[in-house]
């Protein structure tokens, strides 16, 4: 009988194209209020999504506009208004408090192999102001990222405010000549300010998706004349992100992140010291917010302008952990903590905030609750919060089963993302009810999508072995989800892609995931494993890992799998296991530990050898703290370190691995230097273990080029099909 598994290249391309096609819808910004001759209110909702174009071999991001009538506390009709169109260029965008104006900061290649930054001014009608920033030569480039990047409009609209890397004295060599014709004058000037001897000098960098930014300064541009300047005052010891206009604009509040002795890699690490500060604009004074102990981020002030809500980790530890929420009021300088860390949680109660940022807009328009999602348990739910009890109420009871994302609230207009394994985005909006009415809360669809009917899925709740129970933190649970092609295999039982995912602290929601849903068109059941120590399941879950990575998380999952196989029609003779980073960590781990249960491996940019991983990495502390131990940046691990790093390692089990491996590294990756992989490749082939390397040029830790992302999938589904004997 003919398998139904998807067997063919060119119909498995074919597939990819068809998924990669459904675009991620990246954020939403609401215009303003337009009341009509006959009363009605209307507005617009810009929003902007991207979508892999594998022709192009690039993500492109395009723009589509929405208009929504509305009573101010329901919607009477909504729509879309004209077609999509590319945006090109944009690196950020923000529109003026009032909407009259929207600012855009765009790269353009005017020459060949030429690259400026112009920040942009534009009205409702044209295009009023261009300043070339690269030509002014204040300051380097423009972070444009979401670590550190900002662009924010001052109250009054007359000035912005974004973050760029300071500007460095020209270096040059000690043998450099000089020209006759710049022997005298305004050359001569410039040839004496360029410093001698430092060309070659290494200058730090925040490591990971963050290479080059090391110095980050607050610039701020005067829009009506058009001059830009680098606001001083702040400590030399800090690296400032996330700014914004303090009220009355009479100076600006920031993060800033401690930078010595040395920098540590920022991006999934919510536990680098950090602070809020402001800075006054008259006296170059800067000023402690918060505690300097902690690590601190997103800092969004409320529209009465009157409060700003933060949230707050301690430092080192775990690199994600349950946060807390915490509130600085800008008049009486009083912090108070409006949500705390939760230990534990009981069934269908909060489970704690874990969030890698706040909403841009999240306040509600009473300015005493905030709209916020994060993960709670293996789904990600929307929560508004009322800032001065510390209720939590859901606004997606009684919703589908899914994940839901707040991308933007404005007057009480909510603008959600929702998406689960089976169906791609969906934009939905509502009106955020008054306090203790949200659970009425009535969503619209802006932008539907039907969900895969070939895709079925659902969430799995187990409990560990008592053998496996951490005796420091027993009782704890965790989840899995089950991905399955709808229409089975027939009297054939399903081969099964086990997915764990990396961090380790991080978490699978019931979302949409390009990967998982593509095998499982292919005919592959795919199970997304969340182990103890994932986010979403209470604090206590997540301290409960440390110390205790590639024994904890690794019987998790092989107990995840082996109730699955006794649960579901899988079949245990077809059973591969795929991961990246520490996902990549756990699948190296179980072909060693368990090389009966899989006949097939897949592995993107692993952690190998955590000993010799410390010395390469931008995240040292992460391989001593999820070995168990203390990390303090003046200290180096002692032998017995090295040694219980080797031991909790993918590597102590390379003798017993069977199962063919398919490696793919990132050549750029920072995190997990792709000598990790190299070492395990050469390891394997020595012991005549079938194994194939992939080496992706010009990509990092998360393989996103769109060419690597694509060869990637082809190359694992070959793969899964060749040894599963599919």
């Amino acid at each position: 009988m003919e398998s139904p598994v998807l067997r063919s290249p060119e119909k498995i391309a074919a597939l990819y194209r068809e998924l990669s096609q459904w675009p991620s819808l990246c954020s939403a910004c609401i215009g303003p209020e337009v009341t009509t001759q006959y009363g009605g209110k209307y507005c617009n909702v810009y929003t902007e999504w991207s979508q892999q174009d594998l022709e192009r071999a690039e993500s492109v991001k395009f723009c589509r506009q929405y208009l929504i009538f509305h009573d101010s506390q329901a919607i009477v009709y909504s729509g879309s208004s004209g077609t999509c169109s590319e945006i090109k260029g944009e690196l950020l965008s923000r529109e003026s408090p009032s909407g009259a104006l929207k600012a855009v900061l765009r790269k353009a290649s005017p020459g060949k192999g030429e690259e400026k930054q112009f920040l942009e001014i534009w009205d409702q009608n044209r295009k009023v102001k261009s300043i070339n920033l690269t030509v002014l030569e204040k300051h380097g480039n423009v972070y444009e990222d979401d670590q550190f990047g900002c662009l924010s409009w001052s109250h009054s609209e007359t000035h912005l405010l974004y973050v760029a890397e300071r500007k460095r004295p020209k270096a040059e060599s000690f043998f450099q000549s000089r020209a006759p014709e710049l022997s005298s004058g305004c050359a001569d000037e410039r040839r004496d300010k360029a410093v001698k001897g430092e060309q070659f000098v290494y200058h730090d960098d925040w490591g990971e998706a963050l290479v080059g930014k090391s110095i980050p300064a607050l610039c701020v541009l005067d829009v009506e004349s058009g001059n830009v300047s680098v606001l001083e005052g702040v400590p030399e010891h800090i690296s400032p992100g996330q700014a914004f206009w303090s009220p009355g604009d009479t100076g600006v509040v920031f993060v800033g992140w401690w930078h010595e002795p040395f920098r540590l890699g920022l991006r999934h690490c919510t536990n680098r010291r950090s602070a809020l500060f402001y800075v006054d604009l008259t006296g170059a004074r800067c000023e402690l917010l918060s505690d300097d102990t902690k690590a601190v981020w997103s800092p969004r002030l409320s529209p009465d302008q009157c409060r700003i809500v933060y949230l707050e980790n301690g430092v080192l530890g775990p690199h994600q952990q349950c946060s807390r929420l915490r509130v600085y009021d800008w008049y009486t300088k009083v912090t108070s903590t409006v949500l705390d860390v939760v230990p534990r949680h009981s069934q269908g109660t909060f489970t704690g905030i874990y969030c890698p940022a706040l909403p841009g807009l999240c306040w509600a328009a009473d300015s005493q609750r905030v709209v916020l999602d994060t993960a709670q348990r293996s789904r990600q739910e929307l929560l508004v919060v009322e800032m001065l009890g510390g209720s939590v109420t859901s606004l997606t009871t009684g919703a589908p089963l899914g994940s839901w994302s707040l991308l933007a609230i404005d007057r009480d207009l909510l603008v959600a993302r929702f998406s689960t394994p089976s169906c791609p985005p969906t934009l939905k909006v509502a009106f955020l009810p008054r306090a203790g009415q949200e659970a009425q809360v009535h969503w619209v669809c802006l932008e539907d999508v039907t969900p895969i009917p070939e895709i079925s899925w659902a969430i799995h709740a187990l409990q560990p072995a008592p053998d496996q129970e951490n005796p420091q933190y027993k009782g704890i649970d965790f989840e899995a989800i089950l991905l399955q092609p709808s229409k089975g295999l027939g009297p054939r039982k399903l081969p099964l892609v086990v997915m764990p995912h990396g961090g380790p602290h991080s978490v699978c929601t019931a979302s949409w995931m390009l990967h998982p849903a593509a095998l499982c068109r292919i005919g592959f059941a795919v199970l997304l494993v969340n182990y103890r120590g994932s986010l979403g399941f209470g604090q206590d879950s997540v301290a409960s890992l440390p110390g205790h990575v590639g024994c904890q998380d690794v019987k998790d999952v092989q107990y995840c799998v082996e109730h699955m196989l006794q649960e579901e029609p899988l079949d245990s003779a077809r059973v591969a296991v795929v991961g990246g980073s520490h996902g990549g960590f756990l699948a190296c781990h179980l072909i060693g530990q368990y090389p009966g249960t899989y006949q097939a491996c897949v592995a993107r940019n692993p952690v190998i050898n955590m000993a010799s991983m410390i010395s390469g990495t931008d995240i040292p502390d992460w391989c001593l703290t999820e070995a168990g131990f203390p990390y303090a940046p003046n200290t180096l691990p002692d032998a017995s370190h090295w040694a219980e790093m080797l031991h909790k390692s993918p590597m102590q089990y390379v003798t017993q691995v069977r199962a063919p491996v398919l490696l793919m590294l990132g050549e750029e990756d920072r995190r997990v230097p792709p000598k990790q992989g190299l070492e395990y490749y050469r390891a394997l082939k020595a012991r005549g273990v079938p194994t194939r390397l992939l080496l992706y040029p010009r990509n990092s830790h998360a393989l996103s080029g769109v060419e690597a992302e694509a060869d990637s999938f082809m190359n694992m589904a070959l793969w899964l099909l060749q040894h599963l004997q599919c």
